[in-house]
């Protein structure tokens, strides 16, 4: 460790550092105005040449309804946080994420890993089951779990849908079913996920390049430096 990042440390223990992995090419960056809201901002980047460009306009996006707390994802959390994502709390993760597959109702034609859903589709989020934090086809496996939620229902805020790689050791009760979905009309926040409209989510979903490997930086503004310089 180099004095001046020993430096850095001692003067900055919240800070978090990171490092998007080389290979990454792509990245959508939502952040907040502190850890307690629900509204964000979503800018695409490219990496083009060794720099990361702009992609578009800044969108408007809602995110947890009690805002955002430390996630399990490609980061490494802040030593002693106690801000940290469990399961049923709201909050939405911040920090690094992978960007698993696209979902939805009806086939795309995307370049994304894809998976069609239906109502006998559940991401489960009890702890307690074998399952816990994966999307299932319910008549397929054992369904050892008591608490799940359904991957179509008629509001049709999961017509498009990408699934985050939101604590993929699945750690019982700390986060599950993280996705970026269609917000619902009203406007109101999510319980923890990351929402827009139908078309913002539609243009990002055929963006998405698999070669280029994708990823979800998520914080406040205050730390999203510390995760993407």
């Amino acid at each position: 460790m180099t004095s001046r990042l020993f430096f850095i440390m001692i003067l900055l223990p919240h800070i978090l550092l990171a490092q998007i992995p080389s290979s990454t090419k792509q990245l959508l960056v939502v952040s907040t105005a502190n850890w307690s809201v629900s509204s964000a901002m979503l800018q695409r980047y490219e990496k083009i040449s060794g720099k990361w460009k702009k992609v578009g306009k800044a969108i408007s996006v809602k995110v947890g309804k009690n805002g955002l707390a430390w996630g399990r994802g490609l980061h490494r959390n802040p030593k002693g946080s106690k801000r940290l994502k469990k399961e049923g709390d709201g909050r939405a993760p911040a920090g690094i994420f992978r960007l698993t597959y696209v979902f939805g109702e009806k086939s795309k034609n995307i370049k994304f890993p894809y998976r069609q859903m239906t109502r006998q589709h559940h991401c489960v989020d009890d702890s307690k089951s074998q399952h816990y934090n994966l999307v299932v086809d319910s008549r397929q496996v054992k369904k050892d779990y008591k608490s799940f939620e359904y991957m179509k229902f008629p509001s049709g805020l999961y017509s498009y849908g990408i699934f985050v790689d939101h604590n993929p050791k699945r750690i019982p009760k700390a986060g599950s079913c993280i996705f970026i979905h269609i917000k619902k009309a009203s406007g109101k926040p999510t319980v923890g996920c990351t929402a827009m409209s139908k078309p913002e989510i539609a243009g990002i979903i055929k963006w998405l390049d698999p070669k280029k490997k994708p990823l979800l930086v998520q914080a406040p503004k205050t730390h999203i430096k510390s995760l993407f310089p």
